[in-house]
């Protein structure tokens, strides 16, 4: 079993504390991502999980086995870095097998891993060509080939795609999940970019200046926030957030004033007060022009943008809040007009003034203190 356990880890340069006691279960064959801001800890987690960075305190756990004093080579891991890497003057063939080699795996069986990795990636044709003969998209497989060769218990990516051109991402991003399906081999792997993570992942690790936010699948994060910072990462475009006062808190929920009127919230009235300062969360795609029975704002369109399939609306509401609204590709608003939008309660989030989620009435929610 390739689990990995992370017990309170923590990590200083110097007097400079990074990671803040990060603790963490990644089951086998789970495909986990961290995501987060940059400068977050996310790719120095990844690298303690290597090897490539020391522990300062606490425990990391492979397949049940201690490894804190453990070398890279012998925890039986294989990583995969933003930079393909390769060496220029081998080909394809020789640049998968080059590990093996000084593994002083037996010569038949390198071969054996080499054209099945290069089977699996589509790379059979190019075995004999050399990385500069080879797409970014190619050189990238082939780095991930370089890995799978080994039969390791835990793949790690290091923001594999940033290199690649848009279409490129897409496409290796496919193959990726594709990758993952055939192995179901677990797999930690980093980005910054929230939707290869909700692409991806079967679980999303949310990081934020060394802690961790908030751990789920990546609808569970999507639906279920468990604070602005997770709301306002998780989806594309983010959350649109609008200020409000607690009026009334009723059976049906909890009534919040704000610039443009009043809306009643279905939301859990144990954490709220009257008069209590609130945030409302409402995530683009969930808000349409006109009157609703729910949340109703105005304000003027600032810009439009034509996607075809959808248009964005960039508007700033009566108080200057800045929200996006997701409307059908034909919608007829333009820049300069006024306009009402709306959105149903059951598709409004509600935060305190903590800014920690206060759960939905009738719906299960994750603790709202903070994951560590």
């Amino acid at each position: 079993m390739a689990d990995v356990s992370l017990k309170s880890i923590r990590k200083s340069y110097g007097a400079t504390e990074i990671l803040h006691g990060i603790d963490l279960e990644v089951k086998d064959g789970e495909f986990v991502v961290f995501v987060g801001p940059s400068g977050c800890g996310k790719s120095t987690l990844l690298r303690i999980i290597a090897g490539l960075e020391s522990i300062t305190a606490g425990d990391l756990f492979i397949a049940g086995r201690r490894v804190n004093d453990v070398p890279p080579a012998a925890r039986k891991i294989a990583m995969v870095f933003q930079s393909y890497a390769l060496y220029p003057h081998m080909t394809v063939y020789k640049n998968m097998a080059f590990g093996l080699k000084f593994a002083r795996t037996d010569r038949a069986e390198a071969d054996r891993r080499v054209r099945r990795a290069a089977e699996i990636l589509k790379l059979t044709p190019y075995l004999d060509r050399k990385p500069r003969d080879l797409s970014g998209g190619q050189r990238q497989r082939v780095a991930i080939g370089r890995a799978i060769v080994r039969n390791p218990s835990v793949f790690l990516f290091d923001e594999p795609l940033s290199n690649l051109d848009a279409a490129l991402r897409v496409n290796t991003r496919v193959e990726i999940a594709k990758l993952h399906r055939e192995l179901n081999a677990t797999t930690i792997y980093v980005t910054h970019d929230q939707v290869e993570a909700m692409t991806l992942a079967t679980k999303i690790v949310v990081m934020n200046q060394g802690r961790i936010e908030q751990v789920g699948s990546p609808l569970e994060l999507y639906h279920a926030p468990r604070n602005l910072f997770v709301a306002g990462f998780i989806g594309s475009p983010r959350m649109n957030f609008v200020k409000g006062r607690v009026t009334a808190v009723t059976p049906e929920g909890v009534r919040v004033a704000h610039a443009c009127g009043e809306t009643l919230v279905a939301a859990d009235a144990g954490h709220a007060g009257v008069g209590d300062t609130v945030t409302l969360g409402i995530r683009p795609e969930h808000m349409s022009e006109g009157e609703a029975e729910g949340l109703r704002l105005k304000g003027q369109v600032e810009a439009v943008e034509h996607l075809g399939e959808a248009t964005y609306l960039y508007m700033k509401l009566t108080d200057g809040t800045d929200v996006v609204v997701r409307a059908p590709g034909d919608t007829a608003a333009v820049a300069g007009a006024s306009l009402t939008i709306g959105a149903s309660e059951r598709s409004v989030h509600l935060f305190d003034a903590e800014g920690l989620a206060l759960p939905r009435r009738g719906e299960a929610h994750p603790p709202r203190a903070a994951v560590a």
